[in-house]
C-alpha cells in the first residue's frame, strides 16, 4: 500500500456486527494507538451522538473516545454552517442530528427554514412528510444525512434515512444534497478533521457501494475488509455493482493490522 497519514475506519460490518465485536477490532485500534497512527471512526449513522458511538465501542472492548467519531450528522451540520452560518434549519431526525446542528450554531425552527435536513427519524409521520415537502417547495434547501435505504435492528432490517428521503424527494421534486457515504462530503469532513488532504488518507470498510465508493469519490486510498457485507463469495458481485475496485483487500482484521503495522 502507498504511504498513508491517516485512516478513516467504518464501524458496522468493519469493527462490529450490531452488539458484537468482530474478532481483532480491539487489537487493531490498540495497535494504531500504540503506533500513534492517526485515525477516525467514520459512520453514516445519524441518530447517535459521538458520545453514544464511543460508548457502544467501549462496551464491546474497542477503545474509543468521542473525539475520534465522525458521523453523517456532524458532517451535515458543518456543511450547512459553512454554506450559511447561523441558518434557520428544520430538522427531521434524532438526538445525534439535533446536537450536531446546535453545536454548529444553527437555529432549529418550526417555520420558514432556509434548510430542511433529514436523517433517520423513527417518529416520521405523514404530517412530517407534508411539512418537509411544503418547505422545500417554498425554497428551503434539502439536505440528507445519509442515503441508506435499510439499516440493521434487533428485528432485522428496517427502513433507513434514505427511504424517508426518497419519499421527500419524490413529493418535492428536489434532489437533496447527500452528505454520507457514498458521497464524498463525509470523507472530506473527516480528512479536514485530521488536517489532511483526501489523497493522504485511507478509507477502510466492508461495503463496496458506500465505504469504498465514498473513499474513491473523495480521492482516498481504499481498503476493503471481508468482515461484513462483502465476503469472498460475493466480492465480484459487489465490485461489479459498485463499478469500482478497492485498492487493497484484506480477509480479516488480523490481516489488516499486519498490513498497517508490519
Amino acid at each position: 500500500m502507498k504511504t498513508t497519514r491517516g485512516l478513516l475506519i467504518d464501524l458496522d460490518g468493519t469493527l462490529y456486527h450490531g452488539k458484537h465485536m468482530i474478532p481483532g477490532a480491539d487489537i487493531l485500534i490498540r495497535t494504531l494507538q500504540s503506533r500513534e497512527i492517526p485515525y477516525l471512526f467514520v459512520t453514516n449513522n445519524s441518530s447517535k451522538t459521538p458520545e453514544m458511538v464511543a460508548a457502544h465501542l467501549n462496551e464491546m472492548g474497542v477503545p474509543a473516545d468521542k473525539e475520534k467519531v465522525c458521523t453523517s450528522s456532524l458532517a451535515a451540520a458543518r456543511y450547512i454552517a459553512e454554506e450559511s452560518p447561523g441558518a434557520r434549519v428544520a430538522m427531521l431526525g434524532e438526538d445525534g442530528l439535533r446536537q450536531a446542528l446546535i453545536e454548529e450554531g444553527l437555529k432549529l425552527v418550526d417555520d420558514a427554514p432556509e434548510f430542511v435536513v433529514q436523517g433517520i427519524d423513527r417518529s416520521f409521520t405523514y404530517d412530517t412528510l407534508a411539512q418537509a415537502v411544503r418547505w422545500i417547495r417554498e425554497g428551503a434547501r434539502s439536505v440528507l444525512t445519509n442515503p441508506d435505504l435499510l439499516l440493521p435492528s434487533d428485528h432485522g432490517l428496517v427502513p433507513g434515512a434514505g427511504s424517508l428521503g426518497a419519499a421527500i424527494e419524490a413529493a418535492s421534486g428536489v434532489k437533496p444534497v447527500i452528505i454520507g457515504k457514498p458521497s464524498s462530503h463525509l470523507m472530506k469532513y473527516a480528512t479536514d478533521r485530521l488536517q489532511l488532504s483526501p489523497t493522504e488518507a485511507t478509507v477502510i470498510g466492508d461495503n463496496m457501494r458506500t465505504d469504498i465508493a465514498a473513499g474513491a469519490a473523495a480521492g482516498c486510498q481504499t481498503i476493503l475488509v471481508l468482515t461484513g457485507l462483502t465476503t469472498e463469495s460475493n466480492l465480484q458481485m459487489h465490485v461489479d455493482a459498485a463499478g469500482i475496485s478497492p485498492d487493497i483487500i484484506c480477509r480479516d482484521l488480523t490481516e489488516l493490522t499486519q498490513l498497517l503495522c508490519p
